[in-house]
């Protein structure tokens, strides 16, 4: 059953097609998001390696089609491609169909909550590595976010990842044993905070929000400085 190899390519089917809606072109702006989003996969693939290494996490060889590159399954590299590209789609897409920023007045304060929720919660666990290590770098990208980079996108992507859980859910509870016998993506809950929504460790929306926010960040800062030159 190459279970996972189908999850990706239906991931990214109906984005990939609506890439050339009129309204949206969105693939005139691959330019912009596939350097990003292959800086971010080295990132996430080298993170994903030793942790596949050290048994925080691991895959049931029966979803998969055998094939590995670099101890990781080809379906999880291909993760990496499929569940962004559709997520920034549906970012861009927002951008265009919604145009009232609904979250961008309170931004700042939504993340400087989210930062010192997530530096607490990582420091209290620091000996559950996929806690602590998802919860301290996404606080700390956040950080860059407003002290570094200053972005004027975050309510809009708060936005976005809110309409992006929805697909998450089904995504990720298919990976994790939700509608399936066993599952695709196998934790080692000694090293996470063992809550899980549904079949879901609470850590994954912190790991998917870390992929996805560091794709738009790419995403965004190559279309401005496109834009600056």
């Amino acid at each position: 059953m190459y279970t996972y190899l189908l999850i990706n390519l239906l991931s990214i089917s109906i984005p990939f097609i609506a890439s050339f809606d009129r309204r949206l072109n969105f693939y005139k702006d691959w330019k912009y998001f596939f350097p990003g989003l292959f800086m971010t996969l080295a990132f996430f693939i080298a993170w994903d390696v030793l942790y596949t290494h050290w048994g925080i996490w691991g895959f049931n060889e029966r979803y998969l089609t055998g094939i590995n590159i670099i101890n990781l399954p080809l379906e999880e590299w291909l993760f990496f491609i499929t569940i962004p590209y559709a997520c920034v789609f549906t970012y861009a897409a927002l951008k265009y169909l919604v145009r009232k920023d609904y979250f961008g007045p309170w931004s700042n304060t939504i993340t400087w909550i989210l930062i010192v929720v997530l530096t607490v919660v990582g420091a209290i666990h620091y000996d559950h590595l996929y806690t602590s290590v998802t919860f301290g770098l996404t606080a700390v990208f956040l950080l860059l976010h407003l002290l570094v980079f200053k972005s004027n996108y975050l309510g809009r992507f708060y936005f976005s990842y809110l309409i992006i859980l929805i697909p998450f859910f089904i995504v990720n509870g298919i990976l994790t044993g939700s509608f399936i016998e066993g599952e695709v993506v196998y934790y080692d809950d000694s090293m996470n905070l063992g809550i899980r929504m549904f079949t879901i460790p609470v850590e994954d929306s912190i790991y998917g929000f870390l992929l996805i926010l560091m794709n738009v960040t790419f995403y965004e800062g190559f279309k401005r400085r496109a834009k600056t030159t």
